[in-house]
């Protein structure tokens, strides 16, 4: 959805818009006063030319992984869209330690963890939130957060390193900043005591988020986007199978692919079948994975995240895992 001052004012759809939505978007965030404007730009728009006539004054590449293949046809060309992104001379910040990628150097700087870069993490924690030192030329930084997991201690990384270069701002502002910053909804969201709901509908995605989660005893729920790339599927069965006690395959948005085919192909993935659950029906998945968790489980919502709506059949109908999980909580009492 789009967002300005932390108002929503639209509704979840293409991660990026057309352009003519995009500017309605900067002149309300113009009219409101805002420094900033901070956008998604998806592979799509960048080969449909949705980000026509637009200057960036900071560009930022986190990763690549198996995603779009449906549209795209390949891996390399969908590399390849990525990749026009990054070829003026804006500011820009690459990912030192993500698959390379061809970028233009100037105005580039480099953030990671395992490889040499500009903005490098000299020692971190990940128990119980994240805590990082952070060195850049003559400069170190702390990084002091609640948020969970190494991808988002990557985030935070390229975030501040960007505040850093487009700001300057006092350091001390800078990890206060950070440190009061509560992550945003549907990514490794706790909706509920031992209930945690994500947006991750990729094989890299998914992973991520688990292997954060991998202490606990995992209740997996999730399924996968019709009409989009058929062969993560069963990928996405295997990283499940490796990390959950219990995995329930269920239907995400089966657009106008048949629910159950979509679950076959997930199911596909795993080599064994007896820990695996099939429910169509989302909602029923949701409850029968909070009625076998026990005390010390922890029941993961993968897929839809925030969204409020299901599709199915070229319908899109009211239906938000958080509030499902809300509602059948209250009615067991």
């Amino acid at each position: 959805g789009a967002f300005i001052n932390d108002e929503q004012i639209d509704e979840k759809s293409l991660t990026t818009s057309p352009i003519l939505k995009t500017l309605e978007y900067l002149q309300i965030a113009t009219q409101k006063k805002c420094d900033f404007f901070i956008m998604e730009v998806s592979s799509h728009a960048l080969i449909q030319n949705r980000i026509e006539g637009l200057n960036f004054v900071a560009k930022i590449f986190t990763n690549i992984t198996q995603d779009h293949l449906d549209f795209h046809g390949t891996f390399e060309n969908y590399k390849e869209a990525k990749e026009l992104f990054f070829t003026d001379e804006s500011l820009k910040f690459i990912n030192k330690d993500a698959l390379a990628i061809k970028f233009n150097v100037r105005n580039a700087f480099t953030y990671g963890i395992e490889n040499p870069a500009l903005y490098q993490i000299k020692a971190y924690s990940l128990e119980e939130g994240i805590s990082a030192i952070v060195t850049n030329k003559n400069q170190t930084f702390h990084i002091d957060s609640p948020l969970l997991g190494l991808f988002n201690l990557y985030n935070l990384l390229v975030a501040s390193a960007c505040v850093n270069e487009l700001v300057k701002p006092d350091l001390k502002d800078l990890e206060n900043a950070i440190s009061g910053f509560g992550g945003v909804c549907g990514r490794v969201e706790q909706v509920a005591k031992g209930v945690i709901v994500d947006f991750a509908h990729t094989p890299d995605g998914i992973e991520k988020v688990l292997d954060t989660l991998k202490n606990k005893k995992l209740i997996v729920v999730f399924g996968a986007g019709g009409d989009r790339d058929k062969t993560k599927r069963p990928l996405m069965g295997k990283i499940v199978e490796h990390f959950a006690k219990i995995a329930i395959i269920t239907s995400d948005n089966p657009r106008s692919e048949e629910p159950k085919t979509i679950m076959e192909e997930i199911l596909s993935g795993f080599a064994k079948k007896e820990k695996v659950l099939m429910i169509e029906d989302r909602k029923e998945a949701i409850k029968k994975a909070l009625e076998l968790k026990e005390n010390d489980d922890l029941v993961v919502i993968l897929g839809k995240g925030d969204e409020t709506t299901q599709e199915i059949k070229g319908i899109k109908y009211p239906f938000s895992d958080k509030v499902v999980v809300n509602e059948i909580l209250k009615n067991q009492g």
